[in-house]
């Protein structure tokens, strides 16, 4: 399987080379793709989620590098602490917070409240894998969960809120899906899922996703890439595909997704993937960035994109939707730094 993976990736990445910069790694992924190629070259693909540059990039955590306090500060804060008190309870509430667990906590409180349980998929049963060695993962009422699957719980809830009783998502694509998360919450509920993504992130969410259910389960790249067209209602329950194959799909999809990846990427870039989803009619939009967009890249050695694509680019980018609800609060994040992670949801227009 791994010999295959890396095969598959080598295929990938010269075929990348000829496509059109809009399907190329932006600025802000440019350098990061081929470290972490290295980097899960170098120690193994099957604990990607315990590497330094994923959890830099696509593996969000709420502790240490998620809460911008390293292990260095946490150390001395408790070596500090303990110098002031031997009280077990001050200890424990000070790990609860610098472990990350209790931010979890909260959103997995927002998730549970918010949850309509009359109304499909039944997301209060999801558990997550630990495939990929996860280094932060917390365990809520006997299931597991990380802040991957509590963002896009918090996501699907704020969706099922808008759904009429007799609306239901049956197919779902997805630009920039991180290591497949969406997919493994989804898909067990009988929802066809499709992630497309750049190398090499495509791999390791195709290597995630053929752990979590079976390699049969799962439509590669290599298994996909002589096609001229590929027909939706054709393709299996799992699909991962490469940028430039959002071209070639054809078919109607019921929601499309994105998830903190658009933030990342220019605002023609981002223009052109919206332009192929109302192409493929999706019925709704849920988008999770910064209404602010990201940095702006200011030297060679930022991390950060050219130009920002803020929250009401999305808006003017597609004329045949219509806002339902944006939101911070509960369902997003304001950054303590003054920042707003919103959630976007549209609804195609019936004219």
């Amino acid at each position: 399987m791994l010999s295959k993976i890396f095969s598959d990736l080598e295929i990938a990445e010269n075929d990348l080379k000829k496509q059109d910069y809009l399907y190329q790694p932006t600025a802000f992924w440019r350098e990061a793709a081929k470290k972490i190629k290295k980097q899960i070259e170098q120690h193994g693909i099957e604990s990607f989620r315990s590497l330094s540059i994923p959890l830099d990039f696509f593996v969000p955590t709420y502790g240490v590098l998620g809460s911008s306090i390293s292990k260095e500060h946490i150390s001395k804060l408790e070596e500090t602490l303990n110098q002031l008190t031997q009280n077990t309870k001050v200890r424990l509430t000070l790990k609860h917070y610098l472990s990350g667990e209790q931010a979890a906590l909260s959103d997995y409180r927002v998730f549970l409240a918010a949850d309509d349980i009359l109304k499909a998929p039944d997301l209060a049963s999801f558990s997550e894998s630990n495939v990929g060695a996860p280094v932060e993962q917390f365990c809520f009422e006997g299931r597991k969960f990380s802040r991957s699957s509590l963002n896009y719980l918090m996501g699907l809830t704020f969706l099922k809120k808008h759904l009429k009783n007799c609306e239901s998502i049956e197919t779902v694509l997805e630009v920039g899906g991180g290591f497949g998360t969406l997919g493994e919450i989804l898909t067990p509920f009988g929802i066809k899922y499709i992630d497309i993504d750049i190398p090499p992130i495509h791999f390791i969410a195709q290597y995630y996703l053929s752990k979590v259910f079976s390699e049969s389960c799962v439509s590669t790249y290599t298994s996909t890439r002589q096609k001229d067209i590929i027909d939706i209602e054709r393709l299996p329950k799992v699909s991962v595909l490469c940028s430039w194959q959002i071209e070639k799909l054809h078919g109607v999809i019921d929601l499309f997704v994105n998830f903190i990846s658009f933030q990342e990427m220019e605002p023609q870039v981002v223009s052109n993937y919206l332009h192929h989803v109302d192409r493929l009619r999706a019925r709704f939009i849920l988008l999770r960035n910064l209404r602010e967009g990201k940095q702006v890249k200011k030297t060679a050695g930022d991390v950060g994109v050219e130009t920002p694509t803020l929250g009401d680019d999305y808006l003017k980018m597609l004329p045949n939707y219509e806002l339902v609800e944006r939101n911070v609060y509960p369902f997003g994040y304001h950054t303590v730094d003054g920042f707003n992670s919103e959630i976007l949801l549209l609804r195609r227009s019936e004219s």
